[in-house]
C-alpha cells in the first residue's frame, strides 16, 4: 500500500503508545538542505508509535558505515510539540565518516536504529522568565527545538536568540527564524557574520562574539537563563566572556557531547535502603552470564560490563561510554552492580531492572539479557 493511502497512519495520540529505544527502528521520511553541506532528516517510528522527549535532548543513531556499525550522537531539531516525527539536522564537516554515509545513503524509506532520547540541556529542566539561546554552526539545533516548542506552546515568551556563522548563506534555519520573529512578540534576533559573500548581501553585525558585541544583541543577557551550544572554542569564549562581565554561571548551560567534568553521579538505587549500598566492586573475578549470547565469562576487577562483554564477544551498542548517551543500557535479570552515570537512564528504568553497562561494576555474579 502506498504510504500516502496507509490509513495506519491516521491515528490519534491516545490510540500510540510513546517510542522508546527498545524499540529502535526509524524510518525516513524527509530529507531537506538547509546551508551548504548541511541536512534535516526528518524520521518516523516504524512501530507506529509517536514521540517523547524534552526539546534540546538528543538521539544516538547506529548507521552501518563499514563491518562494523558506528555510533553517532544528533541533538533533535524538531519539537515535541509535534510528536508524530523527530528531526536532526547535521553538518557533514571535512573527515566527516557517519555524517557523510547519512548524506550519501540515506533516502526517503531507508531505516536506522537509534537510542534515545538522552540528555538535559533543556529549557524544561531550567525555566525561566527570559532566555538567551546562543549558538555558532550546527550547534544552532537545540535552541531550534526549544525555539519550536515554544512558538506552539508559549510564543509570548522573552527569548533573545543569537547566532553566529561564518556567512549569511550558512545560517541554518534563517528563513524560518525569520518566520518566527514575525510572529513571537518576544523573539529578538540576533545574528552575527563573520565574512561577507558574493551570494548574499549582509546589512548586519559582521564579527565575532565579544565583549562589545555581545551586549549589542543582547542587552540585558546578564538577567536571562543562557543556553550555548557550538564548536568547544566557541563555547569557551562564550564562558569566558560572561564570567568576566559577572554574570552567574549557575544560569548557563551549555550543550557538549565531551565527557563532563563533574564526579559521575551515583544511580539512584545506590541508597541506605539498598542491598548494594556501601558494597564496593568486587576485588576478584565475578561471572557473567549473558543470557540472549549464550555467553559466560569473567569479569575481571575493576571492569565494567561493556569492558567483560567486548572481551567475549558480545556486541553491545555503545557511543558516549561515560554513562550520558544511554546507548548501552541493558536489562540485569539478577545481582548487583555499582553505577555511576551522567543522566542516561531514568529512575523508572533502573526499577525495572536496566542498567548501563559503560559504566556499570559488578558487586556480585550477574545476568544480562544482551
Amino acid at each position: 500500500m502506498n504510504a500516502m493511502t496507509d490509513l495506519n497512519l491516521y491515528r490519534h495520540l491516545d490510540e500510540m503508545t510513546p517510542w522508546n529505544d527498545r524499540l529502535q527502528v526509524l524510518e525516513v521520511i524527509g530529507i531537506v538542505d538547509e546551508a551548504p553541506d548541511v541536512k534535516t532528516f526528518v524520521f518516523r517510528s516504524d512501530a507506529q508509535t509517536w514521540f517523547r522527549y524534552k526539546p534540546g535532548q538528543f538521539v544516538t543513531l547506529e548507521l552501518p558505515v563499514g563491518d562494523e556499525p558506528v555510533m553517532r550522537t544528533y541533538t533533535l531539531s524538531s519539537s515535541p510539540s509535534r510528536p508524530f516525527s523527530i528531526a536532526v539536522t547535521v553538518k557533514a564537516q571535512a573527515g566527516s565518516i557517519g555524517t557523510r554515509w547519512m548524506f550519501d545513503h540515506l533516502k526517503v524509506g531507508a531505516r536506522v536504529k537509534a537510542f534515545g532520547p538522552a540528555g538535559d540541556f533543556s529549557h524544561h529542566v531550567y525555566p525561566a522568565a527570559k532566555y538567551m539561546f546562543v549558538s555558532a554552526g550546527s550547534g544552532i539545533t537545540p535552541m531550534m527545538s526549544m525555539l519550536r516548542w515554544l512558538n506552539d506552546c508559549a510564543p509570548w515568551t522573552d527569548v533573545s536568540f543569537v547566532n553566529c556563522a561564518r556567512r549569511p548563506e550558512e545560517i541554518i534555519f534563517r528563513k524560518e527564524l525569520e518566520l518566527l520573529g514575525s510572529r513571537m512578540p518576544g523573539l529578538n534576533l540576533g545574528f552575527l557574520i563573520e565574512e561577507r559573500s558574493s551570494r548574499e548581501s549582509w546589512f548586519g553585525h559582521m564579527g565575532r562574539i565579544d565583549a562589545v558585541r555581545l551586549p549589542l544583541l543582547a542587552p540585558d543577557f546578564r538577567e536571562r537563563e543562557v543556553f550555548c551550544c557550538g564548536p568547544e572554542p566557541f563555547m569557551r569564549a562564550v564562558r569566558e566572556m560572561l564570567e568576566t562581565s559577572g554574570f552567574d554561571m549557575q544560569h548557563y548551560h551549555e550543550e557538549s557531547f565531551g565527557k563532563p567534568v563533574v564526579a559521575p553521579v551515583p544511580a539512584p538505587f545506590a541508597d541506605d535502603a539498598s542491598p548494594s549500598a556501601g558494597i564496593a566492586p568486587s576485588q576478584e573475578a565475578v561471572a557473567i552470564r549473558f543470557g540472549a549470547s549464550d555467553v559466560e565469562t569473567a569479569c575481571l576487577p575493576g571492569q565494567t560490563v561493556l569492558q567483560a562483554a567486548r572481551a567475549a564477544g558480545v556486541r553491545i551498542s555503545a557511543a558516549c561510554e561515560f554513562g550520558l548517551c544511554g546507548t548501552c543500557k541493558v536489562k540485569k535479570t539478577s545481582g548487583e552492580v555499582e553505577m555511576s552515570h551522567n543522566g542516561g537512564i531514568l529512575d523508572d528504568e533502573i526499577a525495572e531492572g536496566y542498567i548501563l553497562a559503560c559504566c556499570s561494576k559488578p558487586l556480585s555474579s550477574i545476568e544480562i539479557e544482551a
